[in-house]
């Protein structure tokens, strides 16, 4: 378990004007009402609900998340699995394909262990070698739990999974000539179709992968095995997979924090009011008459989904929803370690040094892995209190 430094715990009680820059700060309040708003939500479309922990990669969040009514979690590396396992999360899916040999055996014995305190693997296949080499790997092992198998479709992401039809039949059929793999249904996560921009293009993409995913479920049917779970969605579709009937689980992550690039997503009427949760704390540190610098630069935060925005005091992205044009600011690349801050009108206003500047990631993932810990705050950004340190346990689990 990795340790907490004492700086940071010394931070507990403290204000949040006590918390050094850059700093990846969750505004807890703003969290527990995502969280609400999802557990009501696939209550309400009688779904079931699995977050991908890739996103947050911390074992207490996880927890708090199957304490408010998610049934596990999903992964993307065989390394996370291990490490919530290792830290009480007992249902667990690897959404994703591993072949290597040496990573199969610890898949079997992650398996293993799970079983023995009554959890569940699953995993997800794309390939009769993928399938070969799984339940090998498990006839290794001693005592192996059942480990679920998803056959994974590609619905339109471009990336993994086999062409909805025949072919998913034959591999299908080929999990369930080897025990102890149960086949458990089709992974089919459309995930280009998150960022769409226009609800009518998400809605389109999403009708057609319903459309697939329900002609291979009949085949396989049809062939004599039971699908007894379609699985996939995500926080910018969850709507059309939740009402489908087709889909009995969801696996949106990035609806606990949102950044900017979801900011960015026509939000259907239907659509739970997700709210932005996570934030990078910077300070100006260097300013002139034409643009101010704060310490928050790209080891800060990821920058692959576009750079952050600027968080207004109103609690809505500066840059693109500030009503008052004259206050909004602009965040500039400028390096590993500096953020460059521009007004949003010529001539408009710039912070002051010693300034503090509340940042929205791009992209969330991606940017909490370049964090050990995470910093809750309670009762707002703005004169709030630090009421946790929260541990990012799979920090730079890649494998």
């Amino acid at each position: 378990m990795k340790s907490i430094p004492d700086h940071l715990l010394q931070l507990l009680g403290k204000s949040v004007d006590q918390i050094e820059t850059p700093a990846l700060v969750i505004d807890l309040d703003a969290m527990d009402r995502n969280i609400q708003r999802m557990a009501d939500f696939t209550r309400k479309h009688r779904v079931r609900w699995r977050p991908h922990a890739k996103l947050h990669k911390s074992a207490d969040i996880a927890l708090l998340l199957e304490q408010a009514g998610a049934i596990g979690h999903c992964v993307q590396k065989l390394s996370e699995a291990e490490i919530l396992a290792a830290h009480g999360v007992n249902n667990l899916y690897i959404s994703n394909e591993i072949i290597a040999p040496t990573k199969l055996r610890r898949v079997a014995q992650l398996a293993q262990d799970l079983d023995a305190r009554g959890g569940r693997l699953a995993i997800a296949v794309d390939s009769e070698v993928g399938i070969e080499l799984l339940a090998r790997a498990l006839r290794e092992v001693t005592s192996p739990g059942i480990i679920d198998v998803f056959v994974e479709l590609d619905v339109g992401q471009g990336r993994c999974g086999v062409p909805p039809g025949e072919a998913a039949v034959a591999l299908a059929q080929a999990v369930a000539e080897h025990p102890p793999l149960r086949f458990a249904g089709l992974q089919a996560y459309h995930g280009r179709a998150q960022h769409f921009r226009t609800g009518a293009e998400r809605r389109q993409a999403i009708a057609q992968v319903i459309e697939e995913v329900t002609h291979t479920r009949d085949l396989i049917v049809a062939a004599g095995l039971p699908v007894h779970l379609i699985t996939g969605s995500g926080t910018g579709t969850l709507i059309h997979e939740a009402a489908s009937g087709v889909y009995g689980e969801l696996q949106a992550g990035s609806f606990l924090f949102m950044d900017a690039d979801y900011a960015r997503n026509e939000r259907d009427p239907a659509q739970p009011a997700f709210e932005h949760a996570l934030f990078i704390k910077s300070q100006v540190t260097s300013a002139n008459d034409k643009h101010a610098v704060c310490d928050a630069g790209h080891k800060s935060h990821a920058i692959e989904s576009g750079l952050p925005t600027v968080h207004s005091l109103n609690g809505e992205s500066n840059e693109a929803e500030a009503a008052d044009e004259a206050s909004t600011l602009r965040f500039a690349n400028g390096g590993d370690e500096h953020g460059i801050l521009h007004p949003g009108s010529t001539g408009g206003w710039l912070p002051a040094l010693g300034s503090t500047i509340w940042l929205i990631p791009g992209h969330c993932d991606p940017t909490i892995n370049l964090h050990d810990h995470m910093i809750g705050v309670r009762g707002g950004l703005e004169g709030g209190t630090v009421e946790s340190i929260v541990r990012v346990d799979a920090r730079g689990a890649l494998r």
